[in-house]
């Protein structure tokens, strides 16, 4: 079979480093009976390891050349081939306990992210290469250059640890960035503790719209002084300095006034 070309309108650096992919086989620790989901397996760095220690998973894949590999060389009884389009797969017609892994093109990792994040109720866990400023920001702290909306969204559902960081030289072809690989574990229900995720996601994205500004400003449109100083928070600060307990605070106090 000819050799496939990555093609970069689907993000395509295929990982090629053999260390890294037993590093990550090991940071999954698959076993027999888990639900498990490749998003992107491309030319197989992790979906053979992972054939090896599973007899049966799941992979999304939306190259078409990728499909039609993959379904010359694997029975449905080993993989369950969904030739569709991560961003817009129903992940919970998978069913429960979803182990999502993969290597996730990374021009479209953060809204991918947030995609996941809408069926994190069906999810066991999560372990994924994005590049590493993503990573960085997914598991950054409160008050640093790196946390704002997508630390706080995916911190409020999930606990994430950054695992290692993987060099360009591991893919072909190389990227012009680093990679890291980063563990995501949806956090129990009664941890959830915004009234209406909407309203939450509504007052987090306003308050990052603007980051040089103020809450003061940037909540503008939903909040005065006096909310401010009823949750005691001075509204002189900036979004990256609330926590993600401030965030939900203020948007359960918004529900509250509604």
């Amino acid at each position: 079979m000819a050799e496939h070309i990555a093609r970069k309108r689907f993000g395509q650096h295929f990982l090629c480093d053999n260390d890294v992919i037993h590093s990550i086989v090991r940071a999954i620790h698959p076993q027999v009976g888990d639900n498990l989901v490749e998003i992107g397996p491309g030319l197989g760095a992790l979906t053979y390891p992972l054939l090896a220690l599973l007899p049966f998973f799941h992979v999304i894949e939306l190259d078409r050349d990728i499909v039609t590999r993959l379904t010359k060389r694997h029975l449905p009884t080993q993989l369950a081939i969904h030739a569709a389009d991560a961003l817009a797969f129903d992940f919970a017609s998978l069913g429960t306990n979803l182990r999502i892994v993969g290597n996730l093109p990374y021009n479209i990792s953060t809204p991918l992210l947030f995609r996941l994040a809408e069926f994190s109720p069906f999810i066991h866990d999560i372990h994924v290469m994005l590049q590493k400023e993503v990573v960085d920001r997914m598991t950054a702290d409160v008050d640093s250059h790196a946390y704002g909306r997508l630390s706080v969204m995916l911190q409020y559902r999930y606990e994430m640890e950054a695992l290692f960081d993987v060099p360009p030289e591991a893919f072909r072809p190389p990227p012009k960035v680093n990679s890291a690989v980063v563990r995501m574990v949806p956090r129990p229900p009664e941890a959830l503790t915004a009234t209406d995720t909407a309203r939450f996601e509504q007052v987090v994205a306003s308050a990052f719209s603007q980051r040089r500004k103020t809450v003061r400003n940037s909540l503008s449109a939903l909040m005065t002084d006096s909310d401010f100083a009823s949750l005691n928070i001075d509204p002189r600060r900036r979004a990256e300095t609330l926590s993600v307990a401030d965030f939900i605070r203020i948007a359960n106090h918004l529900g509250t006034r509604s």
